[in-house]
């Protein structure tokens, strides 16, 4: 191998010497027709530059043929190379397929399949965030512009909408909850968010449902308020087109994981002696010190 080595590389310097020695000999006939000439003048040396000019030529010429044959040269020796790569590649065995059955990581298999068409299942399988998104895109497509934010302290306000009918703006809150109904008391916070942006109407919205108190609360003081069931109705008035396109916001990406409300990235399932043995916890944890969501209220948060 160390022999096979040496002849490679006199080889490789043989075919550097040989374009070397084009290029040099380009050199002198572009000296001989265009440099000598030029400096070349007066009575007693100005009959010198043409007659260097066929020396230039013939120059150029065994430049060019250098050359030419340091590219055949080379691409003859990167065919010996290629070929007994190819050689060695269709000889090698294909790897053994095997049949081992691999069981996936439990926080990366689909807590719940996906629906096709809209109803309730699809609200119950959807994280805190995916509703929000479901929310916002439904309003653009009423014909707002909307603004939001995926993670951190908003202030209370989830979703702004703006319409281009108005110059007042509107404030939307989402509540993913599932077999608990929103209340007064949330109902009065919102109304507090309403107070301090100076606005006299809001949305609040929610998967689950509303108390009696809350729905009187809300309509008393300039509150839409809009359960579920209504936000399905609505859905269901949009054309086929607009329902798959807000189906497909509901189950985009890891839909039924729960994200991190501090920081936004996706929580991760961890083991623990409580909460049914496992719990969701910010994956950037200890950086993050997000609240962490029993697995069985993994749907019934924020």
């Amino acid at each position: 191998m160390a022999k096979q080595t040496r002849t490679e590389r006199r080889r490789e310097r043989a075919r550097q010497e040989l374009a070397g020695k084009g290029w040099t000999a380009i050199f002198f006939g572009i000296v001989l027709l265009v440099i000598a000439p030029a400096f070349l003048t007066g009575p007693i040396v100005g009959g010198l530059g043409p007659a260097l000019r066929p020396a230039g030529w013939v120059a150029l010429a065994v430049g060019a043929v250098l050359l030419g044959l340091h590219y055949i040269v080379r691409r003859q020796a990167a065919r010996v190379e290629i070929e007994p790569a190819a050689a060695r590649t269709a000889a090698r065995p294909a790897p053994a397929v095997t049949t081992e059955r691999r069981e996936p990581a439990l926080s990366t298999v689909p807590q719940v399949s996906q629906e096709s068409q809209w109803g309730p299942a699809v609200l119950h399988a959807i994280e805190w965030r995916r509703f929000e998104a479901l929310c916002e895109a439904l309003y653009a497509q009423a014909g707002f512009t909307t603004r939001s934010q995926s993670h951190g302290a908003d202030g209370g306000v989830d979703i702004w909408l703006q319409s281009k009918h108005s110059d007042v703006p509107r404030i939307v809150q989402c509540k993913h909850w599932q077999g608990k109904a929103v209340g007064v008391k949330e109902m009065r916070e919102f109304f507090g968010v309403m107070a301090s942006h100076q606005l006299k109407s809001g949305t609040y919205v929610t998967s689950s449902t509303f108390s009696a108190e809350a729905a009187a609360f809300a309509k008393a003081n300039g509150i839409h308020a809009q359960d579920g069931a209504a936000l399905l109705r609505l859905i269901g008035q949009r054309t086929p087109e607009q329902q798959a396109a807000l189906l497909a916001v509901a189950y985009e990406g890891e839909y039924w994981r729960p994200t991190c409300a501090s920081c936004g990235t996706k929580m991760v399932e961890k083991p623990s002696s409580k909460n049914d043995g496992s719990f969701w916890g910010c994956a950037n944890y200890p950086k993050c010190r997000g609240r962490t969501i029993p697995k069985s209220k993994a749907f019934a948060t924020v």
